[in-house]
């Protein structure tokens, strides 16, 4: 079965690009612009990023962006993210990015939307793996907050480079109806709209951002298995969960000693995909996330239907869509050949 999770072609709908990129990389470039991170040694750096809970993961994460600076240093994350989603056959990529960090060190929003068009055009070019963007509001920081919507838009005017709008950061504290006004603009700018919600934080957090936001999407979401009615309401609506088990286990939002609630979940009827969040942070990559989830039990033919829900969740168009469900098929009808004969 493993050989033929990597196999198979995927979409990723929940990652960060900020928390993609490895602790190396996030080392020499704060060596390079003369960036002082939380560490004083490459290896304690390495340490650094050993997590105590979710307030710790935030801490890391906002460390390692204040070592991104220049458009070089953009161009080469993209790029070098083409690149191992390509190795894991992830054919297409919807990355969170934090522009108020970025903005807030100096970068312009045209320098930072054409390094970021520049890196995604390179990783297709090298790699075959498309990657697009979603502007992510850090909802516990007023820190140029005003300026995500117009890089937002602005980027997608540039042929959907930026496809959406949404929040991340510390759920407690900062609830979801507060965004509604900017969701709002961003939606009649013709931007999707999502919304981190239920991972750390209970369902009224979930429920805020389907009536406030009118999110298209949760990231996580798994708290919604603690309100019967938004279980039913989720499983009625389709509306998709982007679930990263090993980040959850990570931040100890679940207990390492017990299985993913991604299984209550899909028992349940709830639409779920598969996402690996900030891999390199977390240790996993997508792959490891649907290794893990095999690991619990889950069927090939289950894994199979969630990457299938991943690809149908995406904020593709019809034509990129049927493109890659055909490439989906193809997959399939060769890996039932291919088990037929006894050869996988």
């Amino acid at each position: 079965m493993f050989c033929r999770l990597h196999a198979m072609p995927k979409v990723e709908i929940h990652v960060h690009l900020e928390g993609a990129t490895g602790p190396d990389t996030i080392w020499d470039m704060a060596q390079r612009n003369d960036v002082d991170l939380p560490a004083e040694s490459r290896e304690a750096w390495h340490e650094f990023y050993e997590f105590r809970d979710f307030a710790h993961f935030i801490e890391v994460y906002i460390a390692a962006t204040s070592a991104m600076c220049t458009p070089r240093d953009f161009e080469q994350m993209v790029r070098d993210f083409a690149g191992h989603q390509a190795a894991q056959n992830v054919r297409y990529s919807e990355a969170y990015i934090s522009p108020q960090f970025h903005l807030a060190m100096g970068l312009s929003q045209g320098d930072l939307l054409d390094a970021l068009a520049a890196g995604a055009d390179s990783g297709w070019r090298e790699h075959g793996s498309k990657v697009r963007f979603i502007a992510d509001i850090s909802r516990q920081t007023e820190m140029r907050m005003d300026d995500v919507l117009p890089f937002a838009l602005a980027g997608h005017d540039r042929d959907s480079l930026v496809i959406g709008i949404g929040i991340g950061g510390i759920e407690e504290g900062h609830p979801p109806e507060r965004f509604a006004a900017i969701f709002s603009e961003a939606r009649r700018g013709g931007l999707h709209t999502v919304a981190h919600a239920g991972e750390s934080a209970g369902p009224a957090s979930v429920w805020g951002a389907l009536r406030s936001l009118d999110a298209e999407r949760i990231g996580h979401g798994i708290r919604s298995l603690e309100d019967s009615d938004l279980i039913a309401y989720l499983r009625d609506t389709h509306v998709p969960l982007e679930v990263s088990p090993n980040s959850n286990y990570r931040t100890k939002v679940v207990p390492t000693s017990e299985p993913h609630p991604i299984r209550a979940l899909v028992d349940a009827g709830v639409y779920t995909t598969v996402n690996s969040d900030d891999p390199p942070m977390f240790s996993t990559d997508l792959n490891n996330e649907y290794v893990t989830l095999a690991r619990q039990g889950f069927s090939f033919e289950e894994l199979w239907q969630l990457n299938l829900n991943t690809l149908e969740a995406a904020f593709l168009s019809e034509a990129e869509r049927a493109a890659l469900r055909e490439e989906w098929s193809a997959f399939a009808d060769r890996s039932s050949t291919e088990l037929a004969d006894g050869n996988a």
